[in-house]
């Protein structure tokens, strides 16, 4: 029976994590077994794994002290294939492979353009993360990117020829709709307005309080944004700043979005930039109107530059504003967004990974 290991820091709720679900799930059904190697052994998505996925911890330490552990098990479990998302993660199985003298098929993904994403870290963290791609990614069997945005950067910064990239959007798990059995509570009348990710910078809330404040002058509106991060202290301040605090709940993390999306009138993501955008999909899916900031390079492929969505600049209050107000008044087809959903993130997406892992596996 054929083996492929998930390679991940950890199993908290977060895109690369849901996504890796997704497929851990598919591929069980397909009678693939199934190793989640983490870094850390902890997250509150554990608690959804299927009884048939073998655990295995790297220690819990640094992801350089995870290298001997990993190449240990490469070792002794022997699997046919390694899956790996996110940069620096993504080097480990391409050195650990050729230390241990695995066969192993390495997949590497990245969900982020990384240029963008590590500005911040100054000159010379951008020349390793250069080097460490052209130097460790042509190793690898396949390189997946969530998008052509991703791909293009990538090839950009480590020098890679386009054609050795392959864009899979993410498989995003479309459950049926919403069946009503559990209630949302959103806290009062008026439009509803749904948002979903981490409470980190890169998700620019800051700038949808904002946005909303600005709503809530001409309409009544509710505002939940539901997930966990750094920013929640600050977040909280701004909306009690801003007097929508009465208005705005963020109830934390949850592995059930379903009763969300089917209630909300409206989903937003204000991101300053988006690899892909897993939530607009599963919006999408449960035929939600949605409105994106359009940032660098998800929302604008996934929402065909306008045509399945609403997309505004990014960072500016006021054009978020107005593109939700608008939106409320002019929703679109439910079926068409749900068919587009499916076309971008459904099962012929898992097919494709499966291909990439385990070239000639019988379906």
């Amino acid at each position: 029976m054929a083996r492929i290991a998930f390679l991940l820091p950890d199993f908290a709720i977060g895109g690369a994590e849901r996504v890796a679900l997704t497929l851990i799930t598919a591929f069980l059904e397909r009678g693939i077994e199934i190793d989640l190697v983490l870094v850390r052994p902890e997250g509150e998505l554990l608690s959804a794994l299927p009884g048939e996925v073998n655990v295995v911890s790297l220690g819990g330490g640094r992801l350089r002290s995870s290298l001997r552990p990993l190449i240990r098990y490469l070792r002794d479990q022997k699997p046919d294939a390694v899956q790996v998302r996110m940069w620096p993660l993504t080097l480990l199985p391409i050195a650990g492979r050729r230390l241990a003298g695995s066969a192993a098929r390495t997949v590497v993904s990245d969900d982020n353009v990384l240029s963008k994403a590590y500005t911040d870290r100054g000159r010379f963290h951008r020349l390793v993360l250069r080097a460490s791609i052209a130097l460790f990614y042509p190793l690898a069997d396949a390189r997946i990117a969530v998008s052509e945005g991703v791909a293009k950067d990538l090839a950009m910064l480590g020098g890679l020829e386009r054609n050795s990239i392959t864009v899979l959007n993410n498989p995003v798990a479309l459950p049926s709709r919403h069946d009503g059995s559990r209630e949302i509570d959103w806290g009062g009348e008026g439009l509803r307005i749904l948002a979903v990710g981490c409470l980190i910078p890169v998700k620019n809330y800051s700038l949808l309080l904002r946005s909303f404040a600005q709503l809530t002058r001409s309409r009544p509106a509710r505002l939940v944004i539901l997930g966990e991060g750094q920013e929640r202290g600050q977040l909280e301040s701004l909306a009690a700043k801003l007097g929508i605090a009465d208005r705005v709940t963020m109830p934390g993390a949850t592995t059930d979005l379903s009763p969300y999306y089917a209630s909300a009138d409206v989903f937003v993501l204000s991101s300053h930039n988006e690899g892909f955008g897993n939530v607009l999909v599963e919006a999408m899916h449960h035929g939600l109107t949605v409105v994106s900031t359009d940032c660098p390079t998800g929302p604008r492929e996934i929402l065909e530059g306008g045509r399945y969505g609403y997309l505004t600049p990014s960072g500016d209050a006021d054009g978020l504003a107005a593109a939700i107000d608008h939106a409320c008044d002019h929703p679109f087809a439910p079926d068409v967004l749900e068919a587009r959903a499916q076309a971008l993130s459904g099962p012929h997406v898992i097919d494709k990974y499966l291909e990439l892992l385990l070239p000639g596996y019988a379906r």
